[in-house]
């Protein structure tokens, strides 16, 4: 079974339940999900905060481009718009995949452009990797090292400091 690390984030409509939806959809797939952080926005910030949290998926037969279908249907069922004009602007919902692991703990690598992996961007986004570290304390971000190690490095240290923990907000059903 490949498992995949799905980043996700909301900073339009009603943020909460967006995540929750997303959750929701991944049904019996999920095993994992962190709380919920509440971080400004990256990349483009004249936007709403975001609310982010990430989630650990696997099912037995489903590879990669299974996943990445999923994480769009997501994002279409919270009717998430793309503006071609800001690439990093506000969204009702973004489901991204961070990183995929076979059963034998080897990353699964792609340099697709409809899907990179890892994520190019990860190790540089606060959003993802504190997260993350929440449900994988020991977990590795190929190409770029321990995600206890990224969290602890610039720019990213300084992008930890800017999130705020939302623990009255629950993910699990």
């Amino acid at each position: 079974m490949i498992t995949v690390v799905l980043s996700l984030g909301s900073n339009l409509g009603d943020r909460e339940e967006h995540l929750r939806q997303a959750v929701r959809g991944l049904g019996d797939s999920l095993l994992l999900v962190s709380g919920v952080y509440e971080t400004p926005p990256w990349g483009d910030t004249e936007q709403p905060a975001y609310f982010n949290a990430v989630a650990l998926v696997g099912e037995e037969g489903r590879g990669v481009d299974e996943w990445l279908s999923v994480a769009q249907q997501l994002e279409r069922d919270a009717r998430r718009e793309r503006d071609p004009s800001r690439r990093f602007g506000p969204r009702t919902l973004d489901v991204d995949l961070i990183t995929a692991t076979t059963a034998e703990g080897e990353p699964v690598l792609s340099d697709r452009p409809e899907l990179t992996l890892p994520h190019p961007r990860a190790h540089l986004r606060a959003f993802v990797l504190r997260p993350w570290l929440e449900i994988q304390p020991y977990a590795s971000l190929p190409g770029h090292g321990w995600v206890y190690d990224l969290i602890r490095t610039e720019p990213v240290a300084s992008d930890v400091l800017a999130m705020t923990a939302r623990p009255e907000i629950s993910l699990e059903s």
